[in-house]
C-alpha cells in the first residue's frame, strides 16, 4: 500500500486502475502525484474505469510521451462475475501489447476481447450498458404490469425466460424482490452496479452519440430515468432498483 499513485509507479511496471469516472482517471494518472510523474520506461498501464473514450486517448498519448503503454479495458460482469472471476474485458490499445495484456486480465475475468485501438474498449462497454440499462427498465416495467394484471412474479419470470421476451435482466438480474436468489432485488437493492454509475454510463453514451449524430431515443430516456432516480433517493442503491421506483410512481 502507498500514498500516491506516483509512487506505485515508481516500483511497479504493470498497473491496473479501476475508477469511477473521467476526473478520477484524469488525475490518477497525470495530477500532481499521478501515475504519470513517476512511471518507468516500457511499464504497462490497464485502465479498466468507464470512461469517455476519448479521455482514454488522452491518457494513452499522455503515457506514450513517458514511455509507457496505456490500454483501456472496461469490464462488465458485476459483482456476482467478479467473484468469481468471470468478468468480461473489453480492451483497447496497440494491437502488439494486447498479449500481455491478456495475460493479466484472464486472471480476472473469462473473456478477454481485442476491440481495437485505445477508446474501442470503452465504446463498446458504453454500448453494452446502455443496451442493459434499456433491458432493465423494460423487464421492470413488463413485471410491475404482470403483477397489477394479478400474475405470480415468479410464474411471469418463468415464462419470460422460456419466451422471446427474455433478457439477461429478466434471466439473471430480476429487478422484483423475491424472485430470484443473490442479486440485489433480494437485498434491498444493496450491492450491484449503483444507480449513480449507471446515470454516468448513460451520459457518456449520451455525449459520444451526440458527438457521431447518432440516434438513440430509449438511450435518451434511459439516461433521464436514472437521473431522476438519482435525485429521488435511489443514487447508491442498485440499478435494478427501477422496478422499485416505477412502483413508487405509481403510488404503490
Amino acid at each position: 500500500v502507498f500514498d500516491t499513485p506516483a509512487d506505485v509507479a515508481e516500483k511497479a511496471d504493470r498497473i491496473l486502475t479501476m475508477l469511477p469516472s473521467s476526473p478520477n482517471v484524469i488525475e490518477v494518472y497525470t495530477g500532481a502525484n499521478g501515475i504519470l510523474k513517476k512511471v518507468k520506461k516500457g511499464t504497462l498501464l490497464i485502465d479498466s474505469s468507464t470512461i469517455d473514450p476519448a479521455v482514454s486517448r488522452e491518457m494513452a498519448v499522455a503515457a506514450e510521451k513517458m514511455g509507457a503503454v496505456f490500454m483501456d479495458a472496461p469490464v462488465s460482469g458485476g459483482v456476482g462475475a467478479a467473484s468469481l472471476a468471470k468478468l468480461t474485458f473489453m480492451v483497447g490499445g496497440p494491437k502488439e501489447e494486447y498479449q500481455a495484456a491478456e495475460e493479466l486480465l484472464t486472471c480476472m475475468g473469462a473473456n478477454v476481447v481485442y476491440c481495437g485501438p485505445v477508446g474501442t474498449g470503452q465504446a463498446a462497454k458504453i454500448c453494452n450498458n446502455m443496451l442493459l440499462a434499456i433491458g432493465m427498465i423494460g423487464t421492470a416495467e413488463t413485471m410491475n404490469l404482470g403483477i397489477r394484471l394479478g400474475l405470480d412474479p415468479k410464474l411471469l419470470a418463468q415464462i419470460l425466460n422460456m419466451s422471446s421476451g427474455r433478457c439477461w435482466s429478466s434471466d439473471s438480474y430480476n429487478p422484483v424482490p423475491g424472485v430470484m436468489e443473490g442479486v440485489p432485488s433480494g437485498n434491498n437493492y444493496q450491492g450491484g452496479f449503483g444507480t449513480t454509475l449507471m446515470a454516468k454510463d448513460l451520459g457518456l453514451a449520451q455525449s459520444t452519440a451526440t458527438n457521431t449524430k447518432t440516434p438513440v431515443p430509449l438511450g435518451s430516456l434511459a439516461h433521464q430515468i436514472y437521473r431522476v432516480m438519482c435525485a429521488r433517493g435511489y443514487a447508491n442503491k442498485d440499478f435494478s432498483s427501477v422496478f422499485q421506483f416505477l412502483r413508487e410512481e405509481e403510488g404503490q
